[in-house]
């Protein structure tokens, strides 16, 4: 209940939140776990106290929680005007991501629907554990997290160096976690540099594309990169690069050089890249 601007602590218990929607809730995590009910006035005041103090999964999950606040706020009469002012200084204060001449590292988790078939709800868990590895792998070697979605993980450095880096510290990483029920996570990587334009939504450019052409033609645990990010690359100690020859993606033009990292703890057999097309 709500008097004057001032309201008592909102609490649900556990059969009243379970008869609500989802949509009652401003976010729902990949396990199902529904957080900041958002049903009536006190629970939306609630949440809008609450919010940052919850750990979302991906930049893009928070933005669509904060979204969901907001329409609710506006539907209950609510000027939240404390907590957009508290959100855009957070924004504001964060890092910023880097401009000019750049390297892409983009991640994807091999055989994901496999794994969620086999773990259920424990595959929440893994995803977590898979982003955590690559995220401190990525600030680590001085980059930059772009967008983390599904299986997916977009990071960029200022230097080709600093991103085979990250990328080969991620892999030894995955390799030697002890996952939940024994199974076998793989994540393929693929970086790419290039000079894309950083807006207001993210990374723009032909640059951004060829990395996802790169991370999709990869195998799980391997490390591709562009002949691009070679030509500028000091390779870090103990790593060599292996010419896998050129190719060409749908819907670029131009054949690409590609590479396949070396490094000690990394795998180093794979099957022939996964390419529709191939240059001669």
């Amino acid at each position: 209940m709500c008097a004057d601007n001032v309201c008592s602590v909102a609490r649900l218990t556990d059969r009243e939140r379970a008869k609500l929607p989802d949509r009652a809730f401003a976010y729902v995590d990949a396990s199902g776990q529904r957080r900041l009910p958002i049903h009536d006035e006190a629970h939306v005041r609630n949440a809008l106290a609450r919010f940052s103090q919850v750990r979302f999964e991906s930049d893009n999950d928070r933005d669509v929680a904060r979204h969901r606040l907001l329409e609710a706020a506006k539907k209950h009469g609510i000027m939240p005007v404390g907590f957009v002012t508290s959100q855009l200084r957070a924004q504001r204060s964060g890092p910023r991501l880097p401009t000019g001449a750049v390297t892409f590292l983009l991640t994807d988790i091999e055989g994901s629907t496999a794994l969620l078939r086999r773990l259920g709800a424990g595959y929440a868990g893994l995803l977590r554990d898979v982003r955590r590895l690559i995220d401190e792998s990525v600030t680590s070697a001085s980059g930059h997290k772009v967008d983390a979605h599904g299986d997916e993980y977009f990071g960029v450095f200022r230097t080709p160096g600093d991103a085979v880096g990250a990328a080969v510290t991620m892999q030894r990483g995955i390799g030697a976690y002890a996952w939940p029920e024994g199974v076998e996570v793989r994540v393929r990587s693929g970086l790419h540099s290039g000079r894309p334009e950083l807006t207001d939504s993210g990374y723009v450019g032909l640059s951004v594309h060829t990395v996802a052409r790169i991370c999709a033609a990869a195998h799980g645990g391997q490390v591709i990169v562009s002949g691009q990010t070679a030509a500028a690359l000091v390779l870090p100690e103990g790593v060599t690069l292996l010419d896998l020859g050129s190719h060409r993606f749908a819907g670029l033009t131009g054949d690409e050089l590609l590479f396949q990292v070396v490094a000690e703890g990394l795998l180093a057999d794979f099957p022939p890249l996964r390419i529709l097309g191939t240059a001669p």
